[in-house]
């Protein structure tokens, strides 16, 4: 079917069936499934008519953490909870879980309203709904206002972008899967033409597009990008959008700091003078649309197969928690020992650069999270260190 026909198609899926969203990826509603969420039905004017679901564990850990995951079209948050394993995780590793689920009265085929300006908006729609359902997880739980963080898969992947740009006062860090930047399409025929080509927008014209979402005045969350090099759903091209975006955000340069392998799949990352890693991006070779699973690095698995739901042999939902800190240990880039043949070993392809200096804070409201004090002074030791774990030479 040709993008015409297509945008044709879903104009008119209104008229036909009630639908208003991206019909292109979903698959139907999901069977009921067992689950631990448990549903909210009071949290605050909710704009966006979402439904809130979370899960706390009876353990959780001082300062409690709080993850946002945004499930995909065709999903709820039970089906997407159980494909990924973030309730299991959560178990785990002592944080608090929130998952906001899209309505069919408000999209058809319960795919995040990502590319609706009265959605995407601060204050405003889906996006203010979920930052209420956060505000009441903050208060009930006592969860650190520092460790607050979002991900999300495809129309969810794309709403995670909408969330960091809208409130980047709120979240630590984020994590898109299969999605798209933030500020690339603002009707239908915009959102699917951009899913099937990207976008054509320098990386300062998309870092612009967030900037100009609030006042937000202080340190940008820092961002992990993940995507199938056989995405034809939501093309490649959207995650290198979403990391020229972050990189402007963070003045970063667009060549990766280091490149390595990570259970088989190439990582590049970048970071900051001080060695903290503020951008990084997996690209899953071969893999389609959907969260890739597999063993985690504590011999774990985390999540079921399922639509959208890829056995790839890397667990996309622990790697993301170890990125947002949550976890016990880190999982490091496998390097073969000497003598595995060469079609076997992980490789490694690193630079150490000199840091550029830190960019210009931009202008309007300071941030609410607290800015850790920066020297003018480059950390060299720091920044060495910090590439020789990135390459797993040392830990």
């Amino acid at each position: 079917m040709s993008l015409v026909n297509n945008i044709d198609f879903l104009r008119r899926l209104p008229k036909l069936n009630g639908f208003s969203g991206l019909g292109a990826y979903a698959q139907g509603a999901t069977d009921a499934v067992p689950t631990p969420l448990v549903e909210t039905s009071e949290f605050g004017s909710n704009p966006g008519a979402l439904k809130m679901f979370s899960f706390v564990p009876a353990q959780l850990a001082r300062s409690p953490a709080l993850v946002v995951v945004l499930h995909g079209c065709g999903q709820t948050a039970a089906s997407y909870d159980l494909g990924a394993g973030w309730s299991t995780l959560a178990e785990h590793y002592g944080f608090a879980l929130l998952m906001p689920e899209q309505q069919s009265a408000n999209n058809g085929n319960t795919c995040f309203n990502w590319f609706n300006p009265d959605d995407i908006a601060r204050g405003s729609g889906e996006a203010s709904s979920i930052r209420q359902m956060i505000g009441h997880m903050a208060v009930t739980h006592k969860i650190d206002p520092r460790r607050i963080h979002v991900t999300g898969l495809s129309a969810g992947g794309a709403m995670a972008s909408v969330m960091l740009a809208t409130y980047p006062d709120v979240f630590a860090s984020g994590a898109i899967i299969a999605g798209l930047p933030f500020g690339v399409a603002n009707d239908l025929r915009e959102a699917l033409q951009t899913m099937m080509q990207g976008s054509a927008l320098s990386a300062p014209e998309l870092g612009d597009r967030v900037r100009k979402a609030s006042n937000h005045n202080g340190d940008w969350p820092k961002i992990s990008v993940w995507h199938g090099s056989a995405d034809r759903t939501v093309v490649p091209a959207n995650a290198d959008a979403i990391v020229r975006q972050w990189l402007d955000l963070h003045g970063l340069p667009p060549t990766a700091m280091s490149k390595a392998m990570v259970d088989g799949y190439p990582r590049e990352v970048w970071w900051n003078a001080d060695g903290q890693t503020l951008v990084e991006s997996y690209t899953i070779t071969d893999m389609a649309h959907g969260t890739p699973l597999g063993l985690a690095g504590n011999d774990q698995r985390y999540g079921v197969e399922g639509a959208f739901l890829i056995e790839a042999g890397i667990s996309s939902s622990y790697h993301i928690a170890s990125f947002f800190g949550l976890t016990d240990q880190v999982r490091q880039p496998h390097i073969a020992p000497t003598g595995v043949p060469r079609e076997r070993a992980d490789t490694i392809s690193m630079t150490i650069p000199v840091p550029a200096a830190e960019p210009e804070p931009v202008a309007g409201r300071r941030s609410s999270r607290p800015r850790t004090p920066r020297s003018n002074r480059v950390n060299v030791s720091r920044v060495i260190t910090r590439a020789l774990t990135a390459a797993g030479l040392m830990k």
